[in-house]
């Protein structure tokens, strides 16, 4: 490995902990010694990279922090084309949209060897399992999540009774049978999974939930350890 390579997979490295992290867990990743990784770190920081050192807990890159763009692998390559593949084609229209934008700039800056391999993949996805059509927007319910603001919806359950509900949206998830919102609902006290094609109006309120969606999601997967797979219609 080439010094200039390793010094971007240390960054890459360093982007992936948001806590300080250890010269010696450091050092093993990139399969060099604490002596290297020490130099490393130097050169980075001379170069201008933001690299924090904590006295006996190690190294933290401060937030905000852009890398220059990098060479993929072929495979790397691959799976980026395979994944956007499968977003553009199983998702919604926006969604997929975005996806192929993404291949596309991706695209743009790679050499021309590595080009022909995101404009003529050999990787492909099968046909998406046709399911209910979605009476509202996909994206109205991305953008609730990322502002993190309280929705009021209208939901017909799996026994088709209507109800009215407010629910703290924080994420969603898509499987080949159904598009899922998953959400703490204040009206059950408990965390829920929102199929879309049941949800019959949303309205999106100006109002921030009381908790941020970080925590929310920690909570949540800490309570599905024992639970059901995220589908189950349990409103």
């Amino acid at each position: 490995m080439s010094r200039s390579v390793r010094l971007l997979d240390l960054l890459h490295a360093l982007r992936g902990y948001r806590q300080p992290v250890s010269a010696k867990k450091l050092a093993e990743m990139l399969g060099v010694s604490q002596r290297t990784l020490y130099r490393d770190v130097a050169s980075l920081v001379a170069m201008g990279a933001p690299i924090r050192g904590e006295a006996g807990l190690g190294y933290v890159l401060e937030p905000g922090f852009m890398l220059p763009p990098l060479m993929f692998t072929y495979e790397e390559i691959e799976a980026l084309v395979l994944g956007a593949d499968y977003v553009a084609s199983h998702t919604d229209h926006a969604l997929g949209q975005a996806a192929r934008s993404a291949l596309n700039r991706i695209a743009a800056v790679l050499p021309e060897a590595h080009r022909r391999g995101v404009e003529c993949g050999t990787l492909m996805t099968g046909p998406p399992t046709p399911c209910a059509p979605s009476r509202i927007d996909p994206s109205v319910l991305r953008q609730a999540i990322r502002d993190e603001f309280v929705l009021v919806l209208s939901y017909r359950d799996a026994r088709d009774l209507p109800s009215r509900r407010e629910v703290w949206p924080f994420a969603m998830a898509y499987f080949e049978s159904a598009q899922i919102l998953v959400a703490w609902c204040c009206l059950r006290g408990g965390y829920r999974h929102f199929r879309l094609d049941r949800i019959e109006a949303v309205i999106v309120t100006c109002r921030r939930y009381a908790r941020r969606k970080e925590g929310l999601m920690k909570e949540w997967h800490q309570s599905r350890i024992a639970e059901a797979t995220p589908d189950a219609d349990r409103n």
